[in-house]
């Protein structure tokens, strides 16, 4: 006789699975090019199974975002936690996400052409990715700190859609221009490594 907490245990296991399966079709095919008999497939099940799961296309991409953007976010902290000054630590911040992004194909995948209108969608009107980037500002539930995390998720998916010509003009650009008008004028510009 099985209890409801394994149940739950092995829809998570089973939903992690398939978006697994779905970071690898989104890496090879595209996300927009993706179907669910693509998912389906790539994970080894059928499509019945996948929609027990998941209503479409739009609840996997969500819930991949999202799990994404968790590891990301917890990543970046890491990286990041350690530096003391606020502007330095955001623009190191930024970099770190837009190479992470960049060096995964998965997500890579995400900020090309046909792609690229999807993810600011998404990202523009979740709450949890919203949440993410405003905990990184303070509390959450601030306005001004939402506000701000509106504003980082624009420049970073325009970074990735729109790269700069080479990493130094990315980087002029955020310490100038990003890092400025994210943290207004408590903490002024960038100055070197700290």
């Amino acid at each position: 006789m099985s209890t409801p907490w394994l149940r739950t245990e092995r829809t998570e296991l089973a939903a992690e699975r398939i978006l697994d399966a779905a970071e690898r079709v989104f890496a090879e095919r595209g996300v927009a090019a993706t179907e669910m008999s693509h998912i389906a497939t790539a994970a080894g099940c059928s499509r019945a199974t996948l929609y027990r799961y998941f209503d479409g296309k739009h609840e996997v991409r969500v819930a991949f975002m999202h799990r994404q953007t968790r590891r990301l976010a917890h990543r970046i902290a890491e990286q990041v936690g350690a530096i003391a000054d606020p502007a330095f630590r955001l623009a190191e911040a930024i970099r770190g996400a837009l190479r992470e992004v960049r060096d995964t194909p998965a997500l890579a995948a995400w900020f090309t052409h046909p792609d690229s209108g999807v993810t600011g969608e998404l990202a523009g009107s979740s709450p949890v990715i919203q949440s993410l980037c405003a905990a990184f500002f303070g509390d959450p539930t601030d306005r001004d700190n939402q506000d701000r995390a509106n504003w980082l998720l624009r420049i970073i998916i325009s970074l990735l859609s729109n790269p700069g010509r080479d990493e130094a003009e990315e980087r002029r650009m955020i310490e100038r221009f990003a890092v400025p008008a994210l943290l207004g004028d408590r903490h002024g510009a960038v100055h070197g490594d700290r």
